[in-house]
């Protein structure tokens, strides 16, 4: 028999993951951010930290999986480990896909995206264990996921085709608010779930929580991948 405090923490955790799962839908390039990328010249460093760090923290994607990745890690030289492997990751694919002009289907990135929030809610879940027997190098699955959220980072900006001059330090200015926001974002999540880990309703409803952050996973990769199927009827 549930308490009351159980049934409300149930109901909050579904309508905070449903809309976050709305917004992650949605998750895109703002009209004031688009309409400065678009007449950008030159090297704009402030404006692009701030467009990097404001993605970030409003990539509900990105900030998913990060959940999943840091909800059962304990000490924090594991914390460090694997944040390092996601940042290397979107870092190199950013940069790569956007110098190198490395095109990429963005709904198939946003779905292959939301693909790393459902592996991550299963993982927890000691799935790999239990229903194939093996457990994958999670480190691994963080770096390689990592280059895909990379390459969703480098789509958005890829759609403005911003000009050579000052790309460099404009990307590298981007990268850094990226990782400024992800840090911010970081911080508030740790100390949520630190907070939480306190309570008893964490071991009661680690399982749920999991579970719903797999299934935000699978909405955002269906819609991802209803989009790509449009392109083509």
């Amino acid at each position: 028999m549930l308490s009351n405090s159980d049934r409300t923490y149930r109901v909050l955790l579904l309508l905070v993951l449903t809309l976050v799962s709305a917004n992650a839908l949605a998750h895109g390039v703002d009209d004031s951010t688009r309409s400065f990328l678009q007449q950008n010249t030159g090297v704009q460093f402030v404006p692009f930290l701030y467009i990097g760090a404001k993605h970030m923290l409003t990539g509900y994607d990105h900030l998913l999986f990060l959940v999943g990745v840091i909800f059962f890690l304990y000490k924090s030289r594991d914390v460090l480990l694997y944040v390092t492997m996601f940042t290397i990751g979107h870092s190199l694919t950013l940069l790569w896909g956007v110098l190198g002009s490395i095109e990429v289907n963005a709904y198939l990135i946003d779905a292959i995206i939301g693909l790393s929030v459902v592996y991550k809610g299963f993982d927890n879940l000691g799935g790999f264990k239990r229903i194939l027997g093996w457990q994958p190098d999670t480190r691994g699955a963080v770096l390689i996921f990592g280059l895909f959220h990379g390459f969703g980072l480098a789509t958005k900006l890829q759609e403005f085709q911003l000009p050579e001059q000052g790309l460099l330090t404009n990307l590298l200015a981007f990268n850094i608010g990226v990782e400024l926001g992800q840090l911010a974002a970081l911080v508030f999540i740790l100390i949520a779930i630190n907070f939480w880990r306190r309570l008893p309703s964490f071991e009661r409803f680690a399982t749920l929580t999991n579970t719903l952050l797999m299934s935000a996973g699978l909405m955002l990769m269906g819609y991802q991948l209803t989009g790509f199927t449009l392109q083509y009827l």
